[in-house]
């Protein structure tokens, strides 16, 4: 590959970093401290509109539906009480509503309770008179069933609208929290749900896992290379080119405009292995070198012999996260963004910084062995020796095994059920539970349309009509609607004696309940809407069959009917996952052949470079789909990232076989000599690459758990195919590499012979 750019330009290189190598130290820790005070400007976007593109048509709908009827972001609080319906437990409830009420963030005159629809205290005398009937009574008792009371007549919430963002004197984060600390206040404590609360406690998972998985993913990592090389040198090395890179990361994400999204938790914990499998290599290699030669050489000879393939390695991961940018989930899409930057950062410190930072000073300048070192050593020697023996075999089991993963493709599923994405023991879930099993879940969206600017009756028979239809409208599994609101319902509610017109009625209905039609209906843009309860602890296809069979039943009353929503929003969010899984991977698979193919100037090594990283991800997705694992925000990226890491590993392994066969070696002895240097360090960089993706399993975040977890085994994977499968195919592959000049090779033999 690049090994074949002259030697002397790699020599040249290495000399200048040799002479500069403390000022390329100082600007490198001068450029991190300008950086510092940027990077500390990153910001976490907790919008819902950060999940979808800009132009796509369901945010559109949700957008305008804001618009119209301002929008549906609700906090619901709710609580038991067996005798609710008692007027001093009435009361109670307004007192408890008049101070969530007060909570800043909240617009006090669109708070909902049980006591203020049974009494309330602004509704003119005729009203209040009204409403003391025992049938009045018992019709809005069942008008408020599934929002305001449960059927058991005991669970009782009270629905808090959200002023907007942009309107609010404080931090959402604030709202919630003072929510909630009256909540578990109150006697009996009450549960706190609503879809604002939950892509708000997302982001704070997302926000405490960047810190806490950066540190414990650093801190096992070095513990481990402090293990295998026993140099304190060598354990800061590494943590410095981490640290650096990610102020540099952070510091240009602000200047380039770009914000966090809720998968960028994983930055620290990407960007420290990848970091840190970078230093292993050079820690081997330098070690090897350190046994015949003085400090200087021996860093000019790492720089020689590695600086391509770290080089490529960048190149490749990077491409691995740039094929994320295909995906049509913003946040999918800006993490790619993030991670491409990172990786070619990596390369960008680590050529500033290693030079200083291995040859300044002479403390505990030299990695050690590990005791284990040995037994490496022959158990790599045993692979190949029984992959020269079995290539048959090899392949054959590979193919096997790779046949049934794809069946599994045809399996695979989506996450929509929001509570999975957390554990079970989180105040989320628990409050969930409690809103699906008395008050018909928190799955609140709508159905809008086009409307008469005058509603007269021959609209209302339509809107009854659709009513009715909705619900009665039922799946084959049973699933259906929880509560239909439409504007015909508050209509109804009201006795013809009282008033006969529509417009009569809809002038005591805004008396009666200030919020009722301006929530149903737009007069000026002539747009209204029914709004619909939906069970949120349902699988995907359930959500989105329902989603659609109220469309098609809307649209036969309406026809320009659209159904939106956070609770519709966030399930065509995961089900768009699908889709990009294939595409991400079939994309980074095609940019990283191509890079391959360019840096060893050969279309079968970058087309047999695939196969060792394609068997793994294979293997685990099509794992996902057989065993009933499901595809969410995390394990959507698995595919191109796992590609993007596991190439390193080729890359490297390919480096050290062609330099065997440079030398004169032929197929056998060129593995034998690539798994007793590289095959090494290739173990070594995995063993860390996996230790810090099994971090992520700490995460409250269950998506960053199936991340982990599986890219863990996706990157142990992907050593076996290097060490066992790649041997195999570059034996059956007639390729032999000539060297670009006699020297060339001269000089390459004579770098492993002293290695």
């Amino acid at each position: 590959m690049t090994d074949g750019t002259p030697r002397n330009r790699l020599d040249r290189l290495a000399q200048l970093l040799l002479r500069y190598r403390v000022g390329l130290l100082i600007a490198g820790l001068l450029l991190t401290v300008l950086a510092i005070e940027p990077a500390s400007r990153l910001e976490l976007d907790e919008s819902i509109e950060s999940f979808y593109a800009e132009d796509d048509p369901y945010l559109a709908a949700w957008r305008d539906s804001k618009e119209w009827f301002g929008g549906d972001e609700f906090v619901l609080v709710a609580y038991s009480d067996p005798d609710i319906l008692q007027t001093e437990n009435l009361e109670r409830l307004r007192e408890f509503a008049r101070e969530l009420s007060e909570v800043p963030g909240i617009r006090p005159e669109s708070t909902q309770s049980l006591a203020s629809t049974l009494r309330p205290k602004d509704a003119s005398l005729p009203v209040r008179l009204f409403l003391r009937f025992p049938i009045t009574r018992d019709r809005l008792l069942e008008f408020s069933r599934h929002v305001l009371i449960g059927s058991d007549d005991e669970t009782t919430a009270i629905v808090l609208r959200l002023m907007p963002e942009e309107q609010a004197s404080v931090p959402r984060s604030e709202t919630f929290a003072r929510i909630r600390e009256l909540a578990a206040a109150h006697d009996p404590p009450a549960y706190v749900a609503g879809e604002p609360v939950q892509v708000h406690d997302m982001f704070r998972y997302v926000e405490q896992d960047a810190t806490t998985l950066g540190l414990a993913s650093s801190g096992l990592l070095l513990l481990v290379i402090l293990l295998l090389f026993r140099s304190i040198r060598w354990v800061v090395l590494p943590l410095l080119i981490v640290q650096v890179t990610l102020v540099w990361t952070r510091a240009a994400l602000v200047l380039s405009g770009l914000k966090l999204s809720m998968v960028s938790s994983m930055l620290n914990s990407l960007v420290t292995i990848i970091g840190i499998a970078t230093v292993t290599h050079v820690t081997v290699t330098w070690r090897e070198f350190r046994k015949t030669m003085d400090r200087p050489e021996a860093f000019r000879q790492t720089f020689i012999r590695l600086a391509p393939a770290i080089f490529w390695t960048c190149v490749t991961t990077s491409i691995g996260f740039a094929a994320l940018l295909s995906s049509q989930i913003t946040p999918v899409r800006s993490f790619g963004i993030m991670m491409g930057m990172g990786t070619l950062l990596v390369l960008a410190s680590t050529f500033l910084l290693l030079p200083g930072g291995i040859l300044i000073g002479r403390f505990d300048t030299d990695p050690r062995s590990t005791p284990a070192e040995g037994r490496l050593l022959s158990g790599l020697a045993g692979i190949t020796r029984w992959t020269a023996r079995r290539p048959l075999i090899v392949s054959a089991l590979a193919l096997t095994l790779m046949g049934i993963a794809f069946a599994g493709f045809f399996r695979l599923r989506v996450e929509t059920d929001f509570s999975k994405n957390f554990r079970d023991s989180s105040r989320l879930v628990q409050s969930l539970d409690y809103f699906e099993s008395r008050l018909g879940g928190v799955g609140n969206w709508e159905v809008h349309f086009t409307a008469p600017e005058e509603i007269d009756q021959e609209s209302l028979d339509r809107l009854r009509a659709l009513a009715g239809d909705l619900r009665e409208l039922q799946l084959d599994d049973g699933t259906r609607l929880t509560k239909v609101i439409t504007l015909a319902d508050g209509l109804d509610f009201i006795p013809g004696i009282a008033a006969r017109t529509p417009q009569r009625k809809l002038s005591l209905l805004r008396d009666f309940q200030p919020e009722f039609v301006p929530g149903l209906y737009d007069q000026e843009a002539g747009k209204m809407r029914v709004v619909l309860r939906a069970l949120e602890q349902q699988p995907a296809e359930v959500k989105l069959t329902l989603i659609d069979a109220v469309e098609e039943k809307s649209r036969e009353h309406f026809p320009d009917a659209r159904a939106t929503g956070l609770y519709v929003l966030l399930a065509y969010l995961i089900s768009s996952l699908l889709a990009d899984q294939i595409v991400s991977f079939a994309l980074a698979a095609a940019g990283i052949a191509i890079a391959m193919t360019i840096a060893f100037r050969n279309v079968w090594i970058g087309l047999i470079s695939l196969v060792p990283n394609v068997f793994p991800i294979l293997l685990v997705i099509g794992g996902m789909g057989w065993t009933g694992i499901p595809i969410n925000i995390g394990t959507a990226m698995i595919a191109s990232v796992s590609m993007g890491l596991t190439v390193d590993s080729s890359i490297h392994y390919l480096s050290g076989y062609r330099r065997a066969r440079l030398a004169g070696a032929d197929h056998f002895e060129a593995v034998r000599q690539t798994h007793g240097s590289v095959g090494r360090a290739l173990v070594f960089a995995n063993v860390a690459l996996v230790l810090g993706f099994t971090v992520l399993s700490l995460s409250n975040f269950i998506p960053l758990i199936y991340f982990g977890v599986l890219v863990s085994v996706a990157m142990f994977g992907g050593l076996l195919g290097n060490l066992v499968l790649l041997p195999v195919l570059l034996r059956w592959v007639r390729w032999i590499p000539e060297a670009e000049t006699a020297d060339d090779a001269t000089h390459l033999a004579a770098a492993d012979a002293t290695g």
